[in-house]
């Protein structure tokens, strides 16, 4: 917390942890769909890595119509427990169902091509009748440039926190090797119980977080919206998310999360077949990720207040990337350990700590850029739509999980790595072609959006003015009424 936040505008840590525990629904399905998807229904169930892209490619087709739907009608519900929470209560139950149904596919592979398609369309539309309410509620408790830090870094903590729990369970308690198969993650035994364990964490943290935040939110909207058309319903989303700071924001989140998502999707082929992890190295991955979100949890918002978000989520993203490319540079080049050692697993979990620290950081640092947006576009269209924004942003992220996993079943399938290879039996060329070209997208994918979000531009200065300048005019409007 800035200490020059004044004690009335700071919001009680309890409210925070409980608002930051309604995204851990969504870390569990980002850790599912960007590790475990891809390896799981292209090395276990035995569809092509392309078609598995392709399936969720015509998922995040169905997302671009949903999606801003589901903003736009958060914004304009209108009930005794506000605008947010008949969402929050109605969405879990259902989506855990869903999620269960992901990781538990018909025996009968002869259409699983479009079952693939229908769950992960239903998993993303319960996903953001989740995320996007909670997400939206960050510009509704507070208008303060250091507190929108502070509630979105709870969220990335237990967003990273959630996924990091399911994926800790996966690798050492449900994908497990038995007589028959020598790597845990290609096991198919366990990933049903996967899906289980996700379903009921996801149901659970969002209630809770409702019922946490009731009575703070859920009451009786101040205005009730007046009645929509399907023509100006398009006509308001597009006039919100055509601002320039949104657009410049959601396009340089667009490039940096889906470096982010095919580093996820990639991740396991890269620590199997590259570097060789054992078991006990598996293990220790979660633990060494929620040190560096809890890193990045203490560091975000002092570096906010000193430098500002914008500048913050420059320098953090070509941080980020030095540190994470090195390594494959100096396996290319002849110059790392022997892959597969302890040395070398330990060499590059220092690596990886550093990188993710600052990739962390670039994140929350872009989610709260995106609250103050909306008092910007205040400014000009007369209305608040932090759930338009909101689903701006969760589109953006399952854009982002699209094109991650597309773009890794694509190298994959042009490296010529074969299906269910066994590691340390893959050809050295594979390898070497695999992480070539994993590395010359990382690294275009970071000067692209680095450069973008150096254009970002609203500072803190400029919220602050346009707050005071909301404050008159709404005053002025009240002395008018009461005339």
């Amino acid at each position: 917390m800035s200490a020059d936040t004044p004690a009335s505008t700071r919001l009680p840590i309890r409210l925070k942890l409980f608002h930051g525990l309604g995204s851990v629904a969504y870390g569990v399905k980002d850790n599912g769909f960007s590790t475990f998807l891809l390896i799981f229904y292209s090395q276990v169930v035995g569809l092509d890595a392309s078609l598995v892209s392709l399936a969720l490619m015509f998922a995040l087709l169905a997302d671009a119509f949903v999606d801003p739907l589901i903003g736009y009608f958060s914004d304009r519900t209108y009930t005794r427990w506000g605008r947010r929470h008949p969402w929050l209560y109605i969405a879990p139950i259902p989506l855990g169902f869903a999620w269960m149904l992901l990781w538990s596919p018909p025996e009968d592979h002869s259409h699983i091509f479009a079952y693939l398609v229908v769950v992960a369309v239903l998993v993303r539309t319960l996903v953001s009748c989740c995320e996007v309410p909670s997400q939206s509620l960050v510009a509704e408790l507070t208008s303060d440039y250091d507190e929108r830090t502070a509630l979105v870094r709870f969220r990335f903590l237990f967003a990273w926190g959630g996924g990091l729990l399911v994926f800790f369970l996966a690798n050492t308690v449900f994908l497990r090797p038995d007589a028959t198969h020598e790597f845990g993650q290609l096991n198919p035994a366990g990933y049903w119980l996967y899906g289980l364990c996700g379903a009921i964490i996801m149901a659970v943290t969002v209630l809770i977080s409702a019922l946490g935040q009731h009575r703070r939110i859920a009451h009786l909207p101040a205005t009730k919206p007046e009645p929509g058309s399907p023509k100006r319903l398009f006509a308001e989303i597009w006039e919100s998310l055509r601002h320039p700071a949104a657009l410049i924001l959601l396009g340089a989140s667009l490039i940096a999360i889906s470096s982010t998502q095919m580093t996820f999707t990639i991740s396991n082929f890269l620590y199997l077949y590259v570097w060789r992890f054992s078991d006990g190295a598996f293990a220790a991955l979660p633990w060494l990720l929620m040190v560096s979100v809890l890193a990045s949890f203490v560091l975000v918002q002092p570096l906010h207040h000193r430098f500002g978000k914008k500048r913050v989520a420059v320098v953090c993203g070509v941080i980020s990337t030095i540190f994470w490319v090195v390594p494959f540079a100096l396996f290319l080049s002849g110059h790392w350990p022997a892959a597969g050692t302890g040395f070398s697993s330990n060499l590059l979990m220092g690596f990886i700590l550093i990188s993710n620290v600052n990739a962390v950081m670039v994140m929350i640092s872009a989610q709260s850029m995106l609250a103050d947006v909306v008092e910007a576009s205040q400014v000009e269209t007369g209305r608040r739509t932090e759930g338009v924004f909101a689903a701006g942003w969760m589109f953006v992220q399952k854009c982002a999980t699209a094109v991650g996993i597309g773009l890794t079943g694509l190298l994959i399938s042009l490296s010529g790595l074969p299906s269910k290879a066994v590691p340390g039996q893959v050809a050295p060329e594979v390898v070497d072609r695999l992480v070539l070209s994993y590395s010359v997208i990382v690294i275009v994918a970071t000067i692209l959006s680095t450069w973008i979000f150096s254009r970002f531009p609203i500072n803190r200065a400029d919220h602050e003015a346009r707050l005071a300048a909301l404050a008159v005019a709404e005053a002025s409007s009240e002395a008018t009424g009461l005339q």
